[in-house]
């Protein structure tokens, strides 16, 4: 069986009717699973479903309801995470859950320092840190190096490297390679197999069935949090696997892609601009137009040092895709664009209106642009607020009579725009927390739509997302494009540009290429032109 050595002894980790419930919601209702030594057994599921919930209860973050867990032929009921870690279960969490003030080194041994005579010893510290990393070369992980101050896919390497240390028995992989460049996905792949040699199991969730396939040898599908389908995965092809995950067939990821139309087709522009007083209100009245097509016009853009030049236009009704190795430049661009950062010379215009540069995300809110951000847990959401609060927050002026809010019709806004993406929330007074990370997306999304957004700038929107939920949000982007808005894709997932996009653009050590049909791109011809080939 390919990617599986079938073992005959008793399994390493045996779990019968495994339950959980979080008040009226019930999150596991009845789990079996089996892995057996050396082998990577691929949870997989939709958003929701109660992977995350049964991951977490195995790391000893939650405690079961009802059903049994058997690990190394023993009764298994650790006291909490740190006494699961010494008992052979490490785990690596979908949502990053590193201290940012801490180093690489510190981060990597937290909770498991060594010592000298009663002393933290630091060198060794240092040494098996850099040994470590060896297996995952970055120019920016060293192990004095402040957490804080990495990228999302810099940290996604630590996150793996902290559970690696702990030369665990049974690794939970909770969407490990969501923000790794291919190369730092064959290197972990790499080392999963040497570890598999070794005996080490691996229970690994990954959304990317092609992923799936390439390391794992068996499989449980979770749906609403039972299991639903177990096997082997030679004996399965992708359209099963996704059925059982979303209870019924899925036709198409992706959706039919319709080519721009003209100004005559398109439906009149909704609104662009507004003054930066506006910029809680949803504008009334579009602008006299110099060129209706082009929605957004980026000249000589400049914002140093991640961003050096910058040209291209986005018109109405198009998808751009923007690829690229990261590191490139491409969150910085977006970011530049919607001015959290500020650009040091270049032009960006909206309609025909250029915008000042120093000007800061009210004014392009304003101008009719929304930003989501690829970091949904550290800018894209407040966890503490509710769904309402999110989805209405950058757009309160909607929901407020004489400066204060109307808390019913603010839940009304926020019910439409959620019913309009699929959220799934039992109440719009529920916390972001709760939600699972797909509904969570989508809750970013919805506020997309609550602002009014004309131009929408995307940074990784599937990222950490379920197959059923990619569907949803390729259809999302679909009608936003066939209705006449521009809207921005930034992707490491080719297939994902490929499928959406009608044009595509590839950044490379800070200058962006100019951008073509997506007929014109093969994946070959994108990777040469991210490397320089």
């Amino acid at each position: 069986m390919p990617g599986l050595n079938v073992q005959p002894e008793a399994a390493l980790l045996e779990i019968v009717g495994l339950k959980k419930r979080f008040g009226a919601t019930a999150a596991l209702g009845g789990v079996h699973l089996a892995v057996r030594p050396g082998e990577v057994h691929a949870l997989i599921g939709e958003n929701g479903a109660g992977k995350s919930t049964l991951l977490n209860i195995l790391a000893a973050s939650l405690k079961p309801d009802a059903g049994s867990i058997v690990f190394r032929d023993t009764a298994y009921r650790p006291a909490d995470p740190l006494q699961a870690r010494r008992l052979g279960i490490a785990h690596i969490h979908q949502e990053l859950s590193l201290c940012g003030h801490l180093s690489v080194a510190e981060n990597i041994f937290l909770g498991a320092e060594p010592r000298l005579m009663g002393w933290l010893d630091r060198g060794a510290m240092n040494r098996r840190t850099q040994e470590i990393l060896a297996a995952f070369p970055h120019p920016a992980l060293t192990p004095k190096r402040r957490v804080g101050d990495l990228t999302i896919a810099a940290r996604q390497i630590v996150e793996v490297c902290r559970a690696l240390a702990q030369r665990s028995s049974l690794l939970l992989m909770d969407e490990p390679t969501s923000s790794l460049q291919r190369a730092d996905v064959e290197r972990l792949f790499q080392f999963i197999r040497q570890l598999r040699v070794r005996g080490v199991s691996v229970i690994y969730v990954s959304h990317f069935l092609e992923e799936v396939r390439e390391i794992a040898g068996s499989f449980t599908v979770l749906r609403d949090g039972r299991s639903v389908l177990h096997g082997s995965l030679s004996q399965v092809s992708d359209g099963q696997l996704v059925s059982a995950m979303v209870g019924r067939p899925l036709r198409e990821l992706f959706p039919a892609r319709h080519s721009a139309q003209s100004p005559a087709q398109r439906p009149a522009p909704s609104s662009f601009g507004g003054s930066a007083d506006d910029a809680g209100s949803v504008p009334t009245s579009a602008p006299t137009l110099a060129d209706p097509e082009i929605a957004l016009r980026v000249e000589e853009l400049s914002a140093p040092p991640a961003v050096l030049h910058a040209s291209f236009e986005l018109r109405r009704g198009e998808v751009l895709g923007l690829a690229g190795l990261i590191g490139a430049g491409r969150t910085e661009l977006l970011r530049a664009l919607f001015g959290l950062d500020h650009p040091m010379s270049g032009t960006i215009s909206v309609c025909g209106r250029a915008l000042a540069l120093q000007q800061g995300p009210k004014t392009r809110i304003a101008a009719g642009i929304g930003y989501l951000s690829e970091d949904r847990k550290g800018e894209g959401l407040t966890a503490s607020l509710s769904v309402a609060d999110n989805i209405t927050l950058t757009n309160l002026a909607a929901c407020s009579r004489s400066g204060w809010i109307d808390l019913e019709l603010q839940r009304h806004l926020a019910e439409e725009c959620a019913r309009i993406v699929s959220v799934k929330a039992q109440t719009m007074d529920a916390p972001v927390r709760r939600l699972s990370g797909g509904n969570q997306q989508k809750v970013a999304l919805a506020r997309l739509l609550h602002q009014g957004c004309e131009i929408f700038l995307l940074d990784e929107p599937t990222r950490g997302v379920d197959v059923g939920s990619k569907a949803q949000i390729y259809e999302l982007i679909a009608s936003w494009a066939s209705s006449g808005k521009a809207v921005l894709v930034v992707s490491s997932y080719l297939p994902e540009l490929f499928g959406i996009c009608h044009r595509l653009a590839v950044m490379r050590r800070g200058h962006l290429l100019p951008a073509r049909s997506i007929a014109e791109w093969t994946p070959e011809t994108v990777l040469q032109a991210a490397i320089g080939a």
